[in-house]
């Protein structure tokens, strides 16, 4: 096999991210003509091809998938080492990309990571706004943000918010049409907004009070895939909505909502950053950390 250009594994990693030769064309700094250049010179080396490309569309090949879970990884630790050379400047610098549910990102993960870059101007960062247990490695990513429930055992996890609570909400029109429910039980008999995660499982409703724990499984005939959609339905008088208590909390206040079954809403453990214990942490993840330890103490 003839010599391979490390440049084109660039090219074909970027291509790979984007499934697309146009964009990789834009975030490479090339031509699209080189990019293709680039490719074609590649799979001739390699005696494979790595994409399918038609005029709509740009899809790995078994071929290409393969390649992709054996050098992201290595190309994402020369990265990192380069970027730990930050310890000696005592300034972290670089780019870091975070998995995070577009809500958790709302309300916990933006206004750390705001902050984070005031303070530290020569980092990047990057949210990748996805609900799915993704594998963050082969993905590309650095960190991700999620419940410690849901973690997997290699993963290591920082708290980088105090315990939340969900609210159980519906329009005050809502109400003048259905009853006021005080017992989950009675959420059964009326409309609820349901939200299904991308595994495709249907968000289920948690409840806890004086040790007793219910699980209902919302009823209904709205079904979303966001929990903001879900919170604008409510105010709209969709139903009942199950969301995170700091998203509804300005709207109560407004009037626009109102909440219910407040008492039987208990706090759970808060959002966890969690990373893979197997890689080196990149010294601007290392600092993120610290920094929202010390924004957690300030609460």
């Amino acid at each position: 096999m003839k010599a391979i250009n490390p440049n084109e594994l660039v090219v074909f990693l970027q291509i790979a991210k984007y499934k697309s030769f146009s964009k990789a064309a834009a975030e490479t700094a090339v031509s699209p003509s080189a990019i293709s250049y680039a490719m074609r010179a590649l799979e001739e080396r390699l005696n494979v091809r790595l994409f399918n490309r038609t005029t709509r569309s740009v899809s790995l090949t078994d071929a290409g998938e393969q390649l992709l879970k054996r050098i992201a990884p290595a190309f994402r630790d020369i990265e990192d080492a380069l970027e730990d050379l930050s310890n000696f400047s005592g300034r972290p610098y670089g780019v870091l990309r975070i998995n995070c549910g577009l809500p958790s990102a709302q309300i916990v993960l933006l206004p750390v990571v705001t902050q984070f870059l005031a303070a530290y101007p020569e980092v990047s960062i990057e949210i990748g706004g996805s609900d799915a247990l993704l594998d963050m490695v082969s993905e590309g990513f650095d960190a991700g943000v999620r419940f410690g429930e849901h973690l997997a055992q290699d993963m290591i996890a920082t708290a980088i918010s105090l315990p939340l609570r969900s609210a159980v909400v519906a329009s005050p029109e809502f109400f003048k049409r259905h009853v006021i429910p005080t017992h989950p039980e009675q959420l059964k008999q009326l409309p609820m907004i349901a939200q299904r995660f991308p595994s495709g499982s249907i968000y289920q409703w948690d409840f806890a009070k004086g040790g007793v724990e219910l699980l209902v499984s919302p009823q209904g005939n709205l079904l979303l895939t966001d929990m903001r959609l879900a919170l604008d339905a409510a105010v709209l008088g969709g139903g009942l909505a199950f969301v995170f208590e700091k998203m509804a909390e300005p709207l109560i206040d407004q009037g626009k909502l109102v909440r219910v079954l407040e008492d039987w809403c208990p706090y759970y453990p808060g959002l966890f950053l969690y990373y893979p214990s197997r890689r080196q942490v990149p010294y601007a993840l290392k600092s993120l950390i610290e920094f929202a330890k010390q924004q957690i103490s300030k609460m």
